[in-house]
């Protein structure tokens, strides 16, 4: 019976962090730097479907909507942490 090979791991590129922050600073700065802020407002229930965490909407002046999430999949609205003295984070609702 011959042996099947399979793939040793020193073949793949490795996962390097700094340069996936990197990547992902400049394409978050080419869409935000610059922006101004249009309109502030908590999604209705509609827009938020099933989560059960309402978060903040800010839409930009280019009609691009930042909607916080709870992670990357989606699986909730989430706060913001700000550095704004009296307002430390807008929370869901």
């Amino acid at each position: 019976m011959t042996k099947i090979k399979t793939p040793q791991t020193s073949n793949f590129k490795k996962y390097d962090p700094e340069q996936l922050k990197i990547h992902w600073q400049k394409k978050v700065a080419k869409e935000l730097v610059g922006r101004t802020i249009k309109t502030v407002r908590y999604l209705t229930k509609e827009e938020a479907g099933d989560w059960w965490k309402i978060p903040i909407a800010i839409q930009l002046d280019n009609g691009k909507w930042l909607t916080p999430m709870s992670d990357d999949e989606g699986n909730n609205g989430g706060a913001i942490h700000t550095t704004i003295k009296g307002l430390p984070c807008i929370p869901v609702i």
